[in-house]
């Protein structure tokens, strides 16, 4: 399987620049893999288009401030880091430009923090130990910015935009997207609807923002992201599982959270654990079976995933539909539920 299958045709006009004013405004694209058919509707629709004999599930992660813009001590060239994992006594960051930097560089961040190259990897990837007073969450607070993806060029005028409405445990360096369509009242009929809400939580790592570099889909290797399911949540998901209701994802974290509980033990469990488990055309779904979604960067892993829930064929034609139809693409574009 090549990776120029998830290839498409975006104009750039249709990448998503700002967030809407109001979330649910969004449109939503609903795929339907019965009947091979595909609807145009409103985020606001969700209500009415989920099944009641059915449970949602979502990724209730909170992004870091985890952008941050320093110099080096010695040559005062301007770097920036990106933090993506805390490790025991460092961090896990993606460093621009990487050329200017190696083990032994000390970079100072405005005079509040200091970090040393501890280890330099490929593609950027250092491993950084900090040097502070006080709390490091709230130096971050101060110096960070919110790690836009970029392809967002214009400036984020509320930080809250790129969390969801039940962001709630923080770690992660990307926003799962799919979420950020979801409003308190929207997710207050849902339940009125009588389904449930349960929440996991994955903190989102490189694995968003590594390229698919290699020809075959086989041969791409993911970074492992950390997960993990309260007990209570584990045991509703397997009671909902065994009384024949569907489970719905949102977004492809939390997908993929469930995806890896489910292949390692044959049922929903409670569990701390790390996951590089990547999800192409030819997995067999065990976990789950719904999915909401946003539309994904041609040849990425998101995409492939999609493609895998659906199929390529019928991806490739939403995708090609969504286009023609001026849908809006990526972190604060439109949505799609594939049931």
């Amino acid at each position: 399987m090549r990776v120029e299958d998830f290839d498409y045709n975006l104009p750039e006009r249709l990448i998503a620049q700002v967030p809407l004013e109001n979330r649910s405004n969004s449109r939503l694209m609903l795929v339907d893999r019965e009947t091979n058919t595909i609807s145009d509707y409103h985020f606001y629709d969700i209500v009415d288009l989920l099944d009641k004999n059915s449970v949602l599930v979502i990724n209730d992660t909170k992004v870091l401030p985890s952008r941050i813009y320093g110099e080096k001590t010695d040559t005062h060239a301007k770097i920036e880091v990106l933090l993506l994992k805390e490790k025991d006594g460092y961090w896990e960051c993606l460093v621009k430009p990487a050329r200017r930097i190696k083990i032994g560089t000390v970079i100072d961040f405005s005079g509040v923090i200091t970090g040393e190259v501890i280890n330099k990897f490929d593609e950027g990837i250092c491993h950084i130990k900090f040097i502070y007073e006080g709390i490091f969450l709230e130096k971050l607070e101060k110096l960070g910015e919110m790690p836009l993806p970029p392809y967002i060029h214009e400036k984020l005028k509320d930080n809250d935009r790129y969390q969801t409405v039940y962001a709630s445990n923080l770690g992660s360096a990307a926003a799962p997207t799919a979420g950020l369509h979801f409003t308190p009242e929207i997710l207050k009929k849902i339940e009125e609807k009588g389904i449930a809400i349960y929440h996991i939580t994955l903190h989102i790592g490189l694995g968003t923002f590594r390229p698919v570099n290699v020809e075959n889909v086989e041969e791409h290797k993911m970074h492992s992201e950390h997960y993990y399911i309260k007990e209570d949540v584990a045991k509703a998901l397997n009671d909902a599982k065994a009384s024949g209701k569907k489970i719905i994802s949102v977004g492809t974290t939390t997908t993929r959270t469930l995806e890896s509980v489910y292949n390692k033990y044959g049922k929903f469990v409670a569990c701390s654990e790390d996951t590089n488990i990547f999800i192409y055309p030819g997995y067999e779904f065990k976990a789950i079976d719904g999915l909401i979604t946003n539309f994904h960067l041609p040849k990425s892993t998101l995409l492939m995933l999609v493609s895998a829930f659906s199929s390529i064929d019928l991806m490739r034609k939403a995708y090609n539909l969504a286009v023609e139809k001026e849908y809006r693409f990526f972190s604060f574009g439109d949505a799609m539920f594939i049931k």
